[in-house]
């Protein structure tokens, strides 16, 4: 139990916090606009930041609309592909562990309302850009984290060869 535990806890504490937080804002969204509805706390600031209670059957970006049964499927795989994938993650490996966390995160925030209402809300509209949620926003950070945790590997790892490199040549007599 305490390796499961210990394996586990990291997962589960970020993509909990990351699904809590994500529905709670989605209740008081929803609680308080109705559908297509907008609130922005200062006049000026309405065209480029408000709040709206927005619904979306499809996925980011409004993409394949009605498609909330494969999406709600396609959540589910993911997030047990991660649950599989995560223990073989190495501590070092904070980038990665931080990424599936977040993607888990997002994955089951949205999946929550899939099962629950039958789409997603969305409700962060931020200019023209396509309204989203806290769990879209959790998805795409992870991606991003992602991508930076493999360029900095790839920078560290170079230069470790780097390195390797010139003492291999400092320690050859012959050149």
């Amino acid at each position: 139990m305490k390796k499961f535990v210990r394996t586990y806890l990291f997962l589960f504490l970020i993509a909990g916090v990351i699904v809590v937080l994500d529905q709670w804002t989605k209740f008081m969204v929803q609680s308080n606009l109705m559908v297509g509805e907008f609130w922005s706390p200062w006049d000026w600031m309405t065209p480029y930041a408000r709040i709206v209670h927005w619904y979306n059957t499809g996925v980011a970006f409004g993409l394949f609309q009605n498609a909330n049964l494969f999406f709600a499927i396609m959540a589910i795989i993911v997030s047990f592909a991660i649950i599989l994938y995560f223990p073989r993650v190495p501590v070092q490996e904070w980038a990665l562990r931080i990424a599936l966390s977040m993607q888990l995160g997002g994955a089951l925030g949205n999946l929550v309302d899939r099962i629950r209402i039958g789409h997603v809300i969305d409700f962060i509209s931020l200019g023209t850009f396509p309204v989203f949620n806290i769990a879209d926003s959790s998805i795409s950070v992870g991606v991003a984290v992602l991508l930076l945790g493999i360029w900095l590997q790839e920078r560290h790892e170079k230069r470790m060869r780097d390195t390797e490199i010139m003492s291999e040549i400092h320690e050859d007599p012959s050149t």
